[in-house]
């Protein structure tokens, strides 16, 4: 399904025009051949390049202006930082990546009609699209285990949860990113894919390996995730029937409101990423029959889903969360007078400097409160 060209250097030059020349008559057999030609053909259509090059538009610039406005808003308000948001703060660095380099060469490569960066853009944004995406769900998981431990073991939260603690998690977390990112040099799944006009995973490289990523990148974090907020669920209707929880299990208005916030940016995420991966699956399990079977608009449309969700998360902060929104309003509104975020910005680092915070500011008891 992927077409690979290589030049006489040996270097891997993937383009849609190279390969409409004489690689045809090259391929594996007639039903990849059919597949190909209706995928440039549907591709080629100047109505979805014109849809596909407004979506990502439309979520590079969101994607960068609302992954910003978290960064900043948990700077400078005191109440958002606290362990939970540093991975919050690092789900949005993972969504920001792919907004200043890959999705950029996604849209130009949507310009040309065909990939024009050459090959060593092409393995970086393939890299840099994956080391964003595992990061988001590893970040996604930390945050449902983070939730879980402050709610459901509120008495041992504090222990678990310390700065010194939190940046080792977030270490890991990242290390782990890197880990499952790497081996995609060595099976040679990065690749351009003329479909979506991106260097990205090439699901028929490996069916061995695509079942590997979707399982563990994609359906093992999604049971832990679902395994926290279950528990989570379960003590919020014990409350809210007055069943007595487990012994030294704290639950405030504002755990629920915080929880909800990162309950939804877990949905999103599950509903955006899902169809390319049951796809992914779907095409390791059996890439001779379903491969070619599978709708050129379903797959494309799956691939620009998955994309769409860099740019959701901001959002939903804004929509659920009172101190996000408010800080949002401060900065855009400060963007008109750049003295105002400075002066604020700078009384609110003289404030942390001035004030050691008691341990129970650093947990989310505190913290969100006023959420």
């Amino acid at each position: 399904m992927d077409l690979e060209v290589r030049d006489v250097n040996g270097s891997n030059c993937l383009s849609r025009n190279e390969s409409d020349g004489g690689l045809s008559a090259s391929s594996s057999s007639s039903s990849s051949s059919s597949s190909s030609s209706s995928s440039s053909s549907f591709s080629s259509s100047s109505g979805v390049s014109t849809a596909l090059a407004s979506v990502l538009i439309f979520t590079i610039v969101v994607d960068i202006l609302g992954n910003v406005l978290v960064i900043l808003s948990v700077y400078r308000n005191k109440k958002l930082r606290n362990p939970g948001n540093i991975f919050v703060v690092s789900l949005s660095v993972a969504d920001l990546v792919v907004a200043l380099y890959p999705y950029p060469l996604v849209l130009t490569a949507i310009f040309h009609n065909d990939w024009t960066m050459g090959d060593l853009h092409c393995q970086a944004s393939g890299f840099i699209m994956g080391l964003s995406v595992i990061g988001s769900i590893f970040n996604i998981t930390a945050i449902a285990i983070n939730r879980y431990c402050y709610i459901c073991h509120s008495l041992h939260y504090d222990r678990l949860y310390s700065l010194r603690n939190t940046c080792c998690y977030l270490g890991l977390t990242w290390l782990l990113t890197a880990i499952a990112t790497v081996p995609n040099f060595f099976v040679g799944s990065l690749q351009y894919d003329p479909r979506i006009y991106s260097c990205t995973f090439a699901q028929t490289v490996s069916s061995y390996y695509t079942i590997s990523v979707v399982v563990i990148h994609f359906l093992i974090p999604l049971l832990v995730v679902s395994y926290c907020y279950m528990r989570i669920w379960v003590l919020v209707i014990q409350v809210k029937h007055r069943v007595k929880p487990e012994q030294g299990t704290k639950l405030k208005p504002s755990d629920v409101r915080n929880f909800l916030t990162m309950f939804m940016v877990f949905v999103l995420f599950a509903v955006c990423w899902a169809p390319l991966n049951l796809i992914g699956l779907a095409v390791a399990i059996n890439p001779v029959k379903v491969a070619p079977n599978i709708p050129e608009w379903l797959f494309v449309t799956s691939y620009f889903m998955a994309y769409f969700n860099s740019c959701l998360n901001a959002i939903i902060y804004g929509l659920l969360n009172q101190n996000f929104r408010k800080e949002y309003k401060t900065i855009l509104l400060a963007l008109c007078i750049p003295r105002l975020l400075l002066m604020e910005t700078s009384r609110c680092a003289t404030e942390g400097l001035k004030s050691k915070p008691s341990p129970a500011v650093t947990n989310n008891n505190v913290a969100e409160i006023h959420v």
